[in-house]
């Protein structure tokens, strides 16, 4: 038996309404291969009431967090972006395979791998970070880390069976998905929905 869904959008500590943060994200905006894998999930998701599906321009990966922006100056922001341009000149892009779709407990969500080159760049976003404000300010750990997009939002406890049903009548699709940039994002959460303005794109492999 699956274990039972939660109600994804309660509130994380610091996070209150009007409330954004800095993060850095993978977005999705001009991939087509990761759109052909949104639309082939979104029939199934869409139709399931206890679920909020995730629309194709906000799909992202959750990479490493910066800061609430109340609190980050934006002489230290542009400091960390200028040393992640820095610090990610020497990764390449690079392909993961994204998919299939898999239910936890707030989430419908589909894994990205190989995770290696993900936790690399992730690594390179900590280096920069550890250099503006050192190593021990750096946020979060590298604990537990699995790369991951997000399809979907659990908007209410309750059984998972409906969702696993539905998702085990689709067949199940996974998609060659090139990673090439990372993005800083001002993130905001107010609608119980993820929103964001760019605040840098960085790409890998250049100086």
């Amino acid at each position: 038996m699956s274990e039972p869904m939660r109600d994804h959008w309660w509130w994380r500590p610091g996070w209150q309404i009007g409330r954004s943060f800095y993060t850095w994200h993978f977005t999705f905006e001009n991939q087509p291969a990761m759109r052909r894998l949104w639309e082939h999930y979104q029939p199934v998701l869409s139709t399931i009431n206890t679920l909020d599906p995730v629309d194709f321009e906000v799909l992202h990966l959750t990479t490493q967090g910066v800061g609430f922006t109340d609190e980050v100056t934006t002489a230290d922001i542009d400091a960390i972006i200028d040393r992640t341009r820095h610090h990610s000149a020497d990764i390449e892009p690079f392909t993961v395979t994204v998919g299939p779709a898999r239910i936890e407990p707030e989430t419908v969500k589909m894994l990205a791998q190989p995770a290696e080159p993900i936790i690399e760049v992730r690594q390179a976003l900590r280096d920069a970070i550890a250099d503006i404000w050192g190593t021990e300010n750096v946020p979060e750990t590298m604990d537990g880390f699995r790369p991951h997009i997000s399809l979907a939002y659990s908007n209410t406890a309750g059984p998972a069976e409906p969702i696993a049903r539905a998702l085990a009548a689709s067949e199940p699709a996974t998609e060659d998905i090139l990673i090439s940039t990372v993005s800083l994002i001002n993130l905001n959460r107010d609608y119980k929905s993820y929103q964001w303005r760019t605040i840098a794109a960085v790409n890998l492999g250049q100086r």
